[in-house]
């Protein structure tokens, strides 16, 4: 992963339905930029820039709709999000996160070596912009409880569903 200065001019998108809500793919010429759900609590600038490119993302489209398909468990892309060094660490360590499982903001601060850092893991596991690639749904709270999440809550609980976690299956 990468911190770069944004540059809008070589944005791309295409916009992909789910069983989540639809969501907008975002994508500049080294990787997949942004994830976006239809009601993101973080929207960027960005978010609406750049020229409708189906084929450049259809690499990624595919990818996500093997993991709603239930066929796919890690992702192979390229991955260009932007952020500040430590969010960028914090960003890499969602990725070791196994699928499936769940893990505390304490237990991803402890992750990256930084046990005091909590509170800071969890700002910026809440400025992920690439959900579902990079698993941010899989932090919960240290009680167990789902806490935070850009697409909203019933979103979170979907994709721990989806993944089999029965603690979180939808009733």
């Amino acid at each position: 992963m990468n911190h770069a200065t944004p540059n809008l001019a070589t944005l791309c998108f295409d916009v992909m339905p789910t069983p989540v809500g639809h969501l907008r793919l975002i994508a500049d010429d080294i990787g997949l930029r942004r994830i976006c759900f239809e009601h993101d609590r973080h929207p960027r600038t960005e978010d609406g820039a750049g020229r409708q490119d189906a084929a450049r993302l259809a690499a990624a489209r595919t990818q996500l709709q093997q993991f709603f398909d239930g066929a796919r468990r890690e992702f192979d892309l390229p991955l260009h999000p932007l952020g500040t060094p430590f969010q960028l660490q914090v960003w890499n360590a969602l990725r070791g996160i196994a699928y499936g499982t769940t893990i505390s903001y304490a237990e991803l601060a402890a992750r990256i070596g930084n046990p005091a850092a909590r509170r800071a893991v969890g700002a910026a596991n809440g400025r992920n912009p690439l959900p579902i690639v990079v698993p941010c749904h899989r932090v919960i709270g240290r009680d167990g409880s789902l806490v935070g999440f850009g697409g909203g809550l019933e979103v979170k609980r979907a994709l721990l569903a989806l993944e089999g976690n029965a603690a979180f299956a939808l009733h």
